[in-house]
């Protein structure tokens, strides 16, 4: 049986979306605000979290950016987020933090559980979590061996700035801030201008770049932090 995590605040449409996903085949876990819902998804095997925009305690979007920042699996996790607004702009913004898709409230139940299905299945076929090689072009990320190679040849990494590699190459195509990155790392969030993060960022660029001064793979969002292009080569 397949897992998903609810974190809704509204107790009654909660009860009624666990009662109807488990009628069709879906474990349901429930929690009323982010905090809750960030330690449930780190201590169960969640396959996808339902999220509320409007919650206690942080937004929707504050706890999408948490969840992107987390390690590994845990990070790529699908997310589906609920809203009771309207305006379009809150659907880019989401989108933009890293969700999978938007549904507004109020929503039909049989169009809620469509979404999460077709949610699941671009995920299971695009993200195979047991995958231990990641490869963008002649750029390899061996995550058995802790080993990185450009075009056969192995770079000289620390095992911080492999840390560093990996959180970033995961997450292919987000922006990530500087304490995002660094919380994924040592699983702890640090000062967002913590200007370190930016020297092991130049010496690995110096390792897997052809041109560490024009950068294809690392790139600089200024003012906000990094991403790792997708395709590169």
């Amino acid at each position: 049986m397949q897992q998903l995590l609810m974190i809704e605040d509204d107790a009654r449409l909660a009860g009624m979306v666990a009662d109807y996903l488990g009628q069709n085949g879906f474990g349901v876990s429930l929690a009323p605000n982010a905090q809750r819902g960030l330690a449930r998804l780190q201590s169960a095997g969640v396959e996808l979290v339902i999220l509320d925009l409007m919650l206690p305690d942080l937004d929707g979007l504050q706890v999408c950016q948490r969840i992107r920042a987390l390690p590994g699996a845990l990070g790529q996790v699908p997310v589906l987020m609920l809203t009771a607004k309207g305006d379009p702009m809150d659907r880019i913004i989401g989108l933009e933090m890293g969700a999978d898709d938007y549904l507004p409230k109020p929503f039909e139940p049989r169009e809620l559980l469509a979404r999460i299905k077709a949610i699941l299945r671009r995920h299971n076929t695009v993200h195979d979590t047991t995958q231990k090689l990641l490869q963008f072009g002649s750029l390899e990320i061996d995550r058995d061996a802790r080993r990185v190679s450009v075009k056969g040849q192995e770079c000289d990494l620390t095992s911080h700035q492999y840390d560093l590699l990996v959180v970033l190459a995961e997450r292919a195509g987000r922006v990530l801030t500087r304490d995002q990155i660094m919380e994924a790392v040592r699983g702890r969030e640090l000062e967002a201008f913590d200007r370190s993060i930016d020297v092991h960022m130049g010496r690995i660029r110096a390792a897997i770049e052809d041109d560490p001064k024009a950068p294809q793979r690392i790139l600089t969002v200024r003012g906000v932090g990094y991403v790792f292009a997708r395709q590169q080569d």
